[in-house]
This record gives structure tokens, sequence and C-alpha cells, in this order.
């Protein structure tokens, strides 16, 4: 467990440190492109995955890749870990990421995020809210980008889940493109507000897509039992080897 915990401690400082330097360098590139912004995150990201993997041996291995069809989709994922946060950027480039408004105030950081494309709603503005993100989402699909978001709209503990948002049964109806249900177990490793990382390998799933076409009802049960059925096999398996 000391091994643990100085390894985890390692990675807490050089990510900061490290991120601190990436963003004070890179500053100015917030006034060129969004090509630049987002190569600029890449940096950023690929230093973070590079980092937990030296101090904490934590990789990932994603399968399923055949399953995305080709074009814009929704990439409807479960939310476990911060580690998504930074690897879906580079396992799905382009995506166009919904997320909370309040996030892009966060200095430098945030605002790349906005240069970079995403969707930013504000939440518990309900109807509002709701016609931001469609509006955004449509012009995202239109110039060939896919959406990600997350169903339950935060971080869950593994073993656990919230209600799926309305905003994903929304999209579906509206963008009228396949939605693909991502399942992982990245919680196992890299735990939502824990100290600790351990190490392992983070699997990450995509499942077969939902077509368009389906009501409401069906397409949300078909969603849920997808995602939650496999990540629960995920984290099991994770578990047994460890």
């Amino acid at each position: 467990m000391l091994g643990l915990r100085l390894r985890s401690l390692l990675f807490n400082v050089g990510w900061y440190v490290g991120s601190t330097i990436i963003a004070i360098v890179g500053m100015p590139i917030l006034l060129l492109s969004r090509a630049a912004n987002i190569a600029w995150a890449d940096v950023w990201i690929d230093f973070c995955l590079w980092w937990v993997k030296v101090t904490c041996r934590i990789t990932h291995r994603v399968t399923g890749l055949e399953n995305r069809p080709a074009g814009p989709v929704i990439l409807a994922c479960k939310h476990q870990s911060s580690w998504e946060t930074l690897a879906f950027h580079r396992l799905f480039p382009n995506a166009a990421t919904v997320l909370k408004r309040e996030l892009l105030f966060i200095p430098v950081v945030g605002w790349a995020m906005a240069r970079a494309g995403n969707i930013a709603v504000e939440r518990g503005d309900g109807p509002k809210a709701l016609r931001s993100l469609l509006r955004q989402a449509k012009a995202a699909v239109e110039e060939g980008r896919s959406i990600l978001i997350y169903p339950e709209g935060t971080r869950t503990p593994v073993g656990s889940s919230l209600p799926y948002h309305a905003g994903t049964a929304a999209l579906y109806r509206q963008l009228g493109v396949p939605v693909v249900p991502v399942a992982l177990n990245s919680g196992v490793f890299w735990g939502r507000r824990k100290f600790i990382k351990w190490p392992g390998i983070i699997e990450v799933e995509i499942l077969d897509p939902i077509p368009p076409g389906l009501d409401r009802e069906t397409f949300m049960t078909t969603l849920r039992e997808r995602i939650e059925g496999a990540t629960e096999r995920l984290v099991v398996d994770a578990k047994r080897l460890s």
C-alpha cells in the first residue's frame, strides 16, 4: 500500500506541475485556430496518459472499434473516472464532447475546451439547456463530427449508476444518427475522488450501435441495458484479475 501511495503522490505532483507548464507555455495558442488548440490539447493529454502509465502503471485497451459506423454518431459513454475525460479526446478524435458550462471558466484549460469546439450546457436551465444542446450538436454533426455524451451527466462510483438524462434521447431523436454505447471499467483503477491509483489495464468496449428510429422508451432501455451490462462485466473481470 505504501508503494501505491507514493506512486499516486508522484503522479499527482507531476500531473499538476506538468499541466501547469504546458498551460502557461501554450497560452498564446488560444489565439490560434481550433486545429491548433486541439493539437495543444493532444500534447497535454499524451503527457497525462504517459505519466499515469509510468508512475501508476495504468494502461488501456479498446475493443469493438469495428462496431462504430462510418460518419457522425452519438457516443454514449459510461463515466467512472477522470481518465476518460482525457483519453476519449484521443480515442474519439474530432468528437464534440457535451460538458458542463462552468468547466469553461477554468483558467486556460476551460478556455481551451471552448476553443476546441466542445458543447457547453448550463445545468439547471431545463428546456433552454436542451435547446442549446440540440443547436450545438446539430451544427457539429453538419460539420461531420460525432457527439460524445455521458448519459448520467457525471462520474459514478464503480458498481453504481444514475438515471440517464433526457438529453441523450433528445439527441437520438433529433439528429437521426446511430448511437454507439461505450462501456468501461476505469473506476476500478482511477476511482472517483480517490487518491490511490491502482495498476492495471483499463478496458474500453465499443458496443453494437443502436440505429435511429426507436421510440424513446425502447431506446433508453436498450441504451442503459447495453452500457450497464457490459460495464458490470468489465468491472467483474478487472477485479477478478487484480
